[in-house]
């Protein structure tokens, strides 16, 4: 946090518009893909040079320009001056912490949101920036590094009969809006995983370790929150907008992808209620073992004060007062009393059922 507030502060005191990159450097160099398709054929390379992509921009054909890696500042700004793009689009781009939002401009539609996937082996969720812009024959994605959930729509982007090669960019738009929700669920359903796994440390035997992986998990779940629910405002503002880069054809898909994203909300919700419920269970399961201990104690103490006040009075030493301290068979006569005693007590708490 302090880093991202250093980071951050570089930006103090510029003008609007400023490019300066605020985020993790994730590549050592940008890397930039092409797909450009339509029904009848589907090109893919790897390109070093922006004005080679901006050429096809005005082409009737579909453009997929992929951008991997935003700590270059002067890619960033020549694919802005290529492509037309406000100051302030490319100052959102270069600023990996902005919430989800959908932002409709003079010729394009831009977009941003999380991608986020699930890392199985330090078991946390990994979250990073992506940014889109939609315009009328072209989308431009901004990614933070090399890798992505896109590879199956690429795959279906090279078959020929595919529906990505019948329709127009914003059915692509919605493509990868749909990619990146699913995988929404694919989190989710690791994180639910791990908390069926905590319910049952938690009822067999909690303890502090336990505790602290409760906490991990309500920090995922509020960063999921955060990162998950703008992006219902930003589904609805797509259903809302009247721009003739959607075509009304696509509103079928974007209300079935509004669903998907109540469905998530609602997960998530439900989750941090497991999680909250979780805690008040574990707290539960400490104050009973607390006092299955303190109960344990109790008894013994309670056994152990009869037996006390006899061994008190024998220690008094009286000779005269005590004949029994003359008796040949006072000490094991004295043990049996106090065995039968304690022996009488436990019956006494079992009949209670204190035992």
């Amino acid at each position: 946090m302090a880093r991202a507030r250093k980071r951050i502060s570089k930006k103090a005191g510029l003008a609007p518009g400023s490019l300066i990159h605020i985020g993790e450097k994730k590549e050592e160099q940008v890397r930039i893909t092409l797909i450009d398709y339509d029904a009848d054929h589907c090109e893919q390379k790897t390109i070093t040079q922006v004005k080679k992509a901006a050429s096809l921009k005005d082409t009737s054909s579909v453009t997929w320009i992929n951008i991997d890696g935003l700590h270059d500042v002067k890619v960033i700004e020549d694919i802005g001056t290529h492509f037309d793009l406000h100051s302030l689009t490319l100052e959102d781009i270069l600023h990996t912490g902005q919430r989800p939002k959908m932002e409709p401009h003079e010729h394009y539609i831009y977009v941003v949101l999380r991608m986020l996937r699930y890392d199985s082996e330090n078991q946390k969720v990994l979250s990073e920036q992506i940014s889109m812009i939609l315009a009328d024959h072209y989308i431009l994605t901004f990614q933070e590094s090399i890798g992505d959930m896109f590879d199956p729509i690429r795959e279906r982007i090279r078959e020929p009969n595919s529906r990505l090669r019948k329709f127009g960019p914003d059915y692509l738009l919605y493509r990868l809006l749909d990619s990146i929700v699913d995988h929404y669920f694919v989190v989710l359903e690791k994180i639910g995983d791990e908390i069926e796994l905590l319910q049952e440390q938690v009822s067999e035997d909690p303890d502090e370790k336990i505790l602290q992986e409760i906490h991990r998990m309500r920090r995922e779940l509020i960063n999921l929150r955060r990162a998950i629910w703008p992006v219902r405002d930003l589904i609805s503002s797509f259903q809302r907008l009247e721009s003739p880069l959607i075509q009304e054809k696509i509103d079928v898909f974007l209300n079935d992808l509004y669903d998907h994203i109540i469905r998530v909300i609602d997960t998530v919700e439900s989750y941090r209620e497991m999680i909250s419920s979780l805690l008040d269970l574990y707290m539960s399961g400490i104050s009973n073992k607390m006092n299955a201990v303190m109960k344990v104690l109790t008894i013994i103490a309670t056994i152990f004060i009869p037996l006390t006040f006899i061994a008190g009075i024998y220690g008094m030493n009286f000779k005269h007062s005590m004949p029994e301290l003359e008796w040949p068979w006072a000490y094991p006569a004295l043990w049996l009393v106090m065995i039968t005693i304690t022996l009488g007590m436990i019956l006494f708490f079992k009949r209670k059922k204190w035992l």
